[in-house]
């Protein structure tokens, strides 16, 4: 059936459930302004939540995009969905903690001891990278299991050039997150390089989508 008819199945609708707590999660502890300055303190917070409103709803994004395109119920799709899902639940205060330290001084917000020393700054690197191998390599495994069964699914030669190259983006992406790690844990005074290191991702992205667009061009000629 094409990815356009498929109907929402259970799994995709207990997925959305999960991505909408994690979006609660982002606020859940924002409390109702009592006062004009503490509504004009809580605007602040409009930019930090936006930023990690976007990256769960990137997640989000190519969740849906792998289901609509596949539609794969099996053991093995379950088995990794539910793996990311919880992923998306663990990470998302890092990534709020991470989102206010970087982005919250900018616009009045501190965050009380934040961080202390280059050893911290490293742990907190760490525990956000791992959240980004974790959930990359997660995609980097769905879309290897439709590639196996690629037959099954009747893909066609267009098809089948969109799951590699997406396979292979969610695997640079894992491959940018443990370097990121890597750097970090072993220098950790080098921290800041670690979390400059995923500017790489946008060159990298460009490189596989032009040869994608190649391979396309190939295909069509």
């Amino acid at each position: 059936m094409p990815a356009g008819e498929r109907h929402v199945t259970r799994l995709e609708g207990f997925s959305d459930t999960v991505f909408a707590f994690a979006l609660t999660l982002l606020v859940v502890s924002l409390e109702v302004p009592t006062s004009f300055g503490e509504l004009m303190k809580s605007m602040r917070e409009f930019i930090p939540f936006g930023l990690m409103f976007a990256m769960i709803a990137w997640i989000w994004y190519e969740h849906n995009e792998f289901f609509r395109r596949y539609g794969l119920q099996d053991p093995s799709t379950i088995l990794l969905n539910t793996v990311l899902l919880f992923v998306v639940l663990f990470y998302v205060y890092p990534l709020k903690f991470l989102t206010r330290m970087l982005v919250g001084p900018f616009f009045g917000i501190a965050v009380q001891g934040a961080i202390r020393s280059n050893e911290e700054a490293a742990h907190l690197m760490i525990l956000y990278s791992s959240g980004f191998v974790l959930i990359s390599g997660t995609f980097c495994l769905l879309y290897q299991h439709a590639w196996s069964r690629r037959r099954e699914l009747e893909l066609t030669g267009s098809d089948q050039i969109a799951l590699r190259h997406k396979r292979l983006s969610h695997a640079a992406a894992a491959l940018i997150g443990c370097l990121s790690i890597a750097i970090a844990a072993v220098r950790p005074a080098w921290t800041a390089a670690a979390g400059f290191l995923y500017f790489a991702l946008g060159p990298i992205y460009t490189w596989i989508g032009f040869h994608e667009g190649r391979a396309r061009r190939k295909l069509e000629s």
